[in-house]
């Protein structure tokens, strides 16, 4: 019963329109992926504190409250009940996809970390058609975030049907959905930046660029 309706949740839709998502679901459990790098590595732009406290804690909590919804789900069979449940579900596993596709959007310096494409690589030659340069893109796309209220994300998504590069806002952990791709999401909850970065958002936004995995974000674009 729970698979059928993540086949129709919009986290079940974000897991297929990743095509490569990485979140794990492991039997029907959702559980923490593999980071491929340590908490302190993407210093000084992001600090170990901020990302242990938000790969043990917060992503943990999705992946928790995931579990607990379906959990909950399956062993109910009023209808009732089971639409109530619904909300936590696509939150929550809203959450878990978010986060499994930000970790894998970053990377150290030393791991290429910020390195931007080169003029041949097809994301590039998307990205100077849609935008002009890297430059203007990573602009729009803090514009996006810093306009953002309350809790959300910003994504550069490519449109499955056009090709097209797009910049779109999610807000709380609503995922991206067909036909939309996601290449490249920046948190824009608090729990991303403020024992760093405080009330000054932008200062992260502006940041965070240092460390965006620009090959794992062309490798989604060619998928």
């Amino acid at each position: 019963m729970a698979m059928s309706l993540l086949r129709t949740s919009a986290a079940r839709r974000a897991m297929m329109s990743t095509r490569s998502s990485p979140a794990v679901f492991a039997r029907g459990k959702a559980t923490l992926p593999d980071l491929d790098y340590d908490f302190g590595a993407l210093e000084p732009y992001i600090s170990g504190q901020i990302m242990e406290l938000h790969y043990t804690k917060h992503h943990q909590t999705y992946v928790n409250g995931y579990n607990a919804a379906i959990e909950k789900f399956d062993s109910t069979s009023d209808i009732k009940s089971q639409i109530e449940l619904q909300s936590l579900i696509n939150f929550h596993g809203g959450g878990h996809v978010n986060h499994s596709l930000f970790w894998k959007n970053l990377a150290p310096k030393s791991a290429g970390g910020g390195e931007l494409l080169g003029t041949k690589s097809p994301l590039s030659k998307a990205v100077e058609a849609k935008y002009g340069s890297y430059d203007k893109l990573m602009g729009t796309v803090n514009a996006q975030l810093a306009a953002i209220q309350g809790s959300g994300w910003t994504w550069i998504v490519k449109d499955s049907t056009s090709g097209d590069l797009e910049i779109i806002n999610k807000a709380n952990q609503d995922p991206v959905v067909a036909p939309y791709i996601p290449l490249v999401g920046i948190d824009a909850w608090e729990h991303a930046y403020y024992l760093q970065y405080k009330n000054v958002k932008v200062d992260y936004f502006k940041a965070i660029w240092s460390v965006v995995n620009w090959k794992e974000a062309e490798k989604r674009f060619l998928a």
